[in-house]
């Protein structure tokens, strides 16, 4: 039931993204993002969980530690500063944000999915063919982040991928990028 809930949610978020595609990144966005996400859904039942904001106890990635709870407010104001104060962004900005994001990690569960909104979001700014990471691609996603900064190519090389196949949509239904 919470796959449905959080697929008819998802729609919800496309929908205020594309609204809201211009305007800049922030905190409240995203915490926004979170919040219809989650709503409805057996999470948002449990005190502990925090729809909508940020996490209340610790979590982890792909066995990497994340930001502390107490530590996700300050980093995320500050990687949304350092962000927000390029004036325009590249791809590689738009995916060296969405690591950030991911290793900060700042709900209790739905990060993924979020950050992959926002990037949706910022390449419609930004003029850039968004893209969509398809199951077949999630493990090649996941190397992607844990290897950034290392070897940043596997997360560039997979999200250029999905923006081929997103542009292959495109192309189908005669709609210019």
């Amino acid at each position: 039931v919470d796959d449905v809930i959080e697929t008819a949610n998802h729609f919800r978020c496309i929908d205020l993204l594309i609204d809201k595609a211009k305007t800049a990144l922030s905190e409240k966005l995203i915490r926004e993002l979170h919040f219809i996400l989650k709503t409805g859904t057996s999470d948002a039942r449990k005190d502990w969980f925090a729809v909508g904001d940020y996490k209340k106890l610790p979590n982890e990635v792909g066995g990497r530690d994340t930001a502390l709870p107490e530590e996700v407010s300050e980093q995320m104001r500050a990687l949304l500063a350092k962000y927000n104060a390029k004036k325009s962004k590249t791809f590689k900005d738009i995916l060296d944000f969405h690591v950030c994001f991911e290793r900060i990690h700042p709900f209790q569960d739905g990060n993924g999915r979020v950050g992959r909104l926002i990037m949706f979001k910022e390449c419609l700014k930004y003029h850039i063919v968004p893209f969509i990471i398809e199951d077949n691609l999630k493990m090649f996603y996941y190397r992607g982040l844990k290897e950034w900064g290392k070897e940043n190519g596997y997360l560039m090389d997979t999200c250029l991928a999905a923006q081929d196949r997103y542009k292959a949509y495109l192309d189908y239904f005669r709609i210019e990028y």
